[in-house]
């Protein structure tokens, strides 16, 4: 099962299909080209990297398909494909449906080919929100949920039936800047001005030829006719090579990857406590015993000599976001910690961003949420319905304070929202001495409300706008590392090989086996709705942002 590569040939031209739903890094490590589920948004940027020192790679064709539920993940991987176009070698798109995302990243390239019958797909920027209570409504379910935040709307979704006043303007403004980001992105590429690519937008979707009449597309080519245009060899001496054997190919062959370590730590998944795990539907679960663990090797290992924190979370458990918190502000004395933000870093995931030296983010990068919600769901009228009978026996004044057939007492209410008030009164403290400003400045921009990266580094809660490699710049900075030298990246935490997850499956261990990625991706939006009820009902404080689908 172990390889030492493919066979590259000279004048190759490499093919790199971007699928959607990409994870932040290989779940299994190694064994990614067994389980089929090698791509994530490390390894294209990695692709590109190498195919831009790679002397046998004479050209690019990037082949976008599928969609990402945001917009962080597009925006590195449209980063790297602007960084690959440095080296002069040809990169184009090939866009065989072009949809909104897919476009994005095709405008960085040399030159875009759309499929002859292919429609191109620009209509603008939608946000769709799943509200749930009247599915609670029909079971007799009551849905008892408490917040601090004005706009801290996790729990919307169960409690309400449409949009809050609050809850409204914070989705239109969001909304409103990923799609003027959009819209900046496509102007810069096409090079045509910002108003055009708007009147472009409100006329779409295009027909194939009327794309390329307005300039939004170069060509019509179907996949076959563009090989022997990539390329500046002969079309007979050209070789085509898929990024799925490309792969293969290892950073250290092309003289990359080596050098000062820096270690990079994943944070990808809802946090919560204990081991981190995939759940039922193949999604990532952080566990902050997992992390800490992580943490503290990377600490302890004196070879290494920066940490770069990649976030792509929406937060969870506020108590395991605090563990974690600390164990960062401990190491931060020892070792520099840039914070890098992918997709996702609010609420929970915000709050482990802070004791970062920097923080980075995506101009999409969905952050902030800095807010607490608690609840549980009353089942009492559905298990009626079902002809199921609870009765309890307690002791003690508040044993059922989460009782999941009765509704909170006003007694029980006012303990939780002291509780809730004390911990969001923290958070607010902890992000005001991490950004050097008062308690009352964040206060104003936290309420729960969530951001995007652009948004938050105009209100003081980011650093830097950019992507992983940017991150890696500023740490580099701070470990006193020359900007110019080549570093060796050590990833944590350490994933588990073959023997390992199949001995704690059968164990009955946290670290399950994940399911196969095609069949998880058909429940990823149940996921998305259901994922946090579990943690509503064991009654811990959420650090958590409402889940939205960008498209």
């Amino acid at each position: 099962m172990v390889s030492r590569g493919p066979s590259v040939e000279p004048h190759s031209t490499l093919v790199i299909r971007v699928r959607g739903d990409l994870s932040e890094r290989q779940p299994l490590g190694g064994l990614n080209s067994f389980f089929k589920v090698g791509q994530s948004v490390r390894s294209v940027v990695e692709s590109l990297r190498k195919a831009k020192v790679d002397s046998r790679i004479s050209g690019v064709i990037i082949a976008p398909s599928g969609s990402q539920k945001l917009w962080g993940k597009i925006q590195e991987i449209r980063d790297a494909v602007i960084d690959f176009r440095e080296s002069g070698k040809p990169i184009v798109a090939y866009l065989e449906y072009g949809g909104e995302q897919g476009y994005y990243i095709a405008t960085a390239t040399n030159r875009i080919y759309l499929m002859p019958t292919s429609t191109l797909h620009l209509t603008g920027l939608a946000t769709y929100e799943v509200f749930l209570r009247g599915v609670f409504d029909n079971i007799d379910a009551y849905p008892d949920m408490l917040h601090v935040g004005e706009y801290k709307t996790a729990a919307n979704r169960y409690t309400e039936k449409t949009f809050t006043p609050a809850h409204r303007e914070m989705s239109e403004s969001l909304n409103h800047d990923l799609y003027e980001q959009l819209i900046s992105g496509i102007a810069s590429g096409r090079q045509i001005s910002e108003t055009q690519v708007r009147a472009f937008l409100d006329k779409g979707p295009f027909l194939p030829e009327d794309a390329v009449r307005v300039n939004l597309v170069d060509e019509l080519a179907y996949e076959d006719e563009i090989y022997d245009k990539v390329s500046a060899a002969e079309s007979d001496q050209q070789t085509i090579i898929e990024d799925s054997d490309y792969r293969m190919v290892s950073l250290s062959s092309l003289g990359l990857n080596k050098g000062p370590r820096i270690a990079v730590i994943y944070v990808s998944g809802v946090i919560a406590s204990g081991e981190s795990k995939f759940d039922l539907t193949g999604a990532q679960v952080v566990g902050s015993e997992t992390l800490i663990n992580s943490i503290r090797s990377v600490r302890d290992d004196k070879s290494i000599r920066a940490i770069v924190l990649r976030i792509d979370s929406p937060g969870g458990s506020a108590l395991a976001s605090d563990a974690i918190w600390r164990e960062l502000v401990i190491t931060r004395e020892k070792k520099p910690i840039i914070a890098s933000m992918s997709d996702l870093a609010a609420s929970g995931g915000y709050y482990i961003a802070m004791p970062a030296h920097a923080i980075v983010a995506q101009p999409a990068t969905l952050t902030g949420s800095i807010g607490i919600v608690m609840g549980k769901i009353i089942f009492a009228g559905t298990y009626e319905k079902l002809g199921v009978n609870i009765e309890s026996v307690s002791d003690g004044r508040y044993a059922e304070i989460y009782s999941p057939i009765r509704r909170f007492s006003d007694e029980e209410r006012s303990k939780i929202e002291q509780q809730m008030s004390t911990f969001y009164d923290r958070f607010v403290e902890k992000v005001a001495q991490a950004r050097k400003t008062t308690a009352g400045r964040i206060d104003k921009v936290a309420q729960g409300r969530v951001w995007t990266g652009r948004q938050a580094q105009q209100l003081g809660l980011v650093d830097d706008l950019g992507g992983l490699d940017r991150a890696l710049m500023l740490a580099k900075e701070r470990a006193g590392i020359s900007l110019d030298e080549e570093i060796e990246l050590i990833f944590y935490p350490r994933q588990k090989n073959l023997f390992e997850l199949v001995s704690a499956s059968l164990a009955g261990g946290s670290a399950r086996m994940p399911v196969p990625l095609a069949w998880a991706s058909k429940y990823q939006g149940l996921n998305a709705l259901i994922a946090s009820l579990d943690l509503f009902r064991r009654g811990e404080p959420l650090a958590l942002m409402p889940h939205v689908f960008l498209r």
